[in-house]
């Protein structure tokens, strides 16, 4: 390699490096002014992902379908295809419910961050013809008002 290519090379890390740094603070300094305005609202969405995830024990669609906007998408895996909207996702997990004696959705840890709330679980669906564990981080975004 030539001193030429090695300079740029040692540039392109640096400037690469540079403006990750200053994202990275400015990310930092963000988080911190929204930290202290974060509170009720942030609360108040964390309750409501809580309350969806125990309506599932219920095993009634009805009492867990008004948590979804009427044009939620939902992925069960990331290479499956969405289900979008109420109907989808009945037709998706309608099933699952309908199969499963028991539904547990066990909250591992939550955090919200404004409108999002993300929270670690495991869900199990209880069931002698389909039984289902799965351990893994949800995500659900409410929309601004």
């Amino acid at each position: 390699m030539s001193d030429n290519t090695d300079q740029r090379s040692s540039l392109e890390r640096r400037t690469f490096l540079g403006a990750a740094g200053l994202a990275a603070v400015a990310a930092l300094g963000a988080g911190a002014a929204e930290a202290a305005q974060s509170g009720e609202g942030e609360q108040a969405n964390t309750k409501i992902v809580a309350d969806f995830c125990a309506a599932w024990s219920t095993r009634d669609l009805a009492k867990i379908m008004p948590f979804l906007a009427d044009d939620s998408v939902y992925r069960m895996t990331e290479t499956t295809p969405p289900a979008i909207g109420h109907a989808g996702v009945k037709e998706r997990l309608g099933a699952w419910v309908e199969t499963s004696q028991q539904i547990e959705f066990r909250i591992l840890e939550t955090f919200a961050k404004g409108p999002m709330v993300v929270n670690h679980r495991i869900d199990r669906f209880i069931s002698t013809t389909r039984p289902l564990t799965w351990e893994g981080v949800g995500r659900v975004e409410r929309p601004q008002a």
